[in-house]
């Protein structure tokens, strides 16, 4: 362990948390310190394949590695508040997975702390590491488009994610767990910020499987500069689509408009039990991990060795968190919902 290298420990062990341990693991520029996982089978699996230790909370890591200078919060959803505003309080750096939380409440908590402290705090909105988006965020910005009128976003899930992949779907929902990627995508492309929402869903196929939540959310926003978004988000596909999930968005400006589409990788396996398409958002070479979340973390580890880089803030985590807790309301109301900017 190198001493002039940032510390870092990874807050749950689950098929995100294991990714981002890895990454860091692999990074020249890091050191990985250990993992932490409420469940202590799990965090010593993986904790043991990259040689660090394991711990069942945050308190037990501050007090074996008083060493420890940034964190990776990659707990479920709805569980961030604690560990991020226990770890900032000690000082630590942090980057937390999208949404920053699922309340208001919440997401307030933790931005508080990060300021008492003085800590740096990134959120993973990771379709902003997308080459693609980059790209067209970049035309946007040369001026030659015109200005962004609407765009429209599909980000789906099979009903696979829901009952079996995610323990608990129950307590988030198709605008928790997917929206925050695509709101975040269509206000960084339009630089604006939403300003009101109206939204409807359905709850019918999932709450008869035992998971009480949506199956449906449709949001159309309006943003601060005049221009609208439509999302729509389904977490019922048939588990027979070609991939767990489809993502495609569209960005109508005044002079152009751009079709991205995400889940189609362009290849296409065909075997005995149907056909699906290979996804290459992660992928392995020569031994390493590669690809959009893991250039994320890279990142966020230039930025603790003190490089300057855009990075997605709580300034605008907390946006995100309001907007889809206004989507809720909504739904809930009936009726359109004021989002304070």
């Amino acid at each position: 362990m190198s001493a002039d290298l940032p510390r870092l420990a990874v807050v749950g062990a689950g098929i995100r948390g294991a990714m981002f341990a890895r990454a860091v693991s692999q990074n020249p520029a890091a050191d990985l310190v250990a993992l932490v996982d409420r469940a202590p089978d799990l965090g010593a699996e993986r904790a043991s394949e990259l040689g660090v230790p394991a711990y069942t909370g945050v308190d037990e890591l501050l007090s074996r590695h008083p060493e420890v200078t940034a964190a990776v919060i990659a707990t479920p959803d709805f569980a961030h508040r604690a560990a991020a505003v226990r770890l900032a309080d000690a000082g630590i750096d942090l980057l937390i997975e999208k949404p920053l939380a699922t309340t208001v409440e919440d997401a307030e908590a933790i931005a508080e702390a990060v300021e008492r402290a003085g800590v740096r705090a990134v959120v993973g909105f990771e379709n902003r590491w997308n080459e693609r988006f980059l790209e067209v965020r970049r035309q946007l910005a040369g001026g030659e488009p015109g200005q962004v009128l609407h765009q429209v976003a599909n980000l789906n899930d099979t009903r696979f994610v829901p009952t079996e992949m995610l323990s608990w779907a129950g307590q988030s929902s198709p605008a928790w767990f997917l929206m925050p990627h695509t709101l975040d995508l269509a206000t960084w492309l339009a630089q604006a910020q939403p300003v009101e929402v109206y939204a409807r869903g359905v709850r019918r196929v999932l709450p008869a499987l035992g998971v009480p939540t949506w199956d449906v959310v449709t949001a159309s926003f309006t943003l601060s500069d005049g221009s609208l978004v439509s999302l729509n988000s389904s977490w019922v596909m048939p588990t027979s689509a070609p991939s767990v999930f489809d993502f495609r968005h569209e960005i109508h400006t005044e002079a152009m408009t751009y079709h991205v589409e995400i889940s189609p990788s362009g290849v296409t396996r065909y075997a005995p039990d149907g056909a699906s398409w290979l996804q290459f958002g992660v992928y392995e070479r020569a031994g390493r991990l590669r690809g959009i979340p893991i250039d994320m973390i890279d990142e966020f580890v230039d930025v603790l060795g003190g490089a300057e880089r855009d990075l997605p803030d709580l300034r605008q985590g907390l946006a995100i968190t309001r907007s889809i807790a206004a989507v809720h309301e909504s739904l809930a109301t009936g009726g359109p919902v004021a989002i304070a900017v």
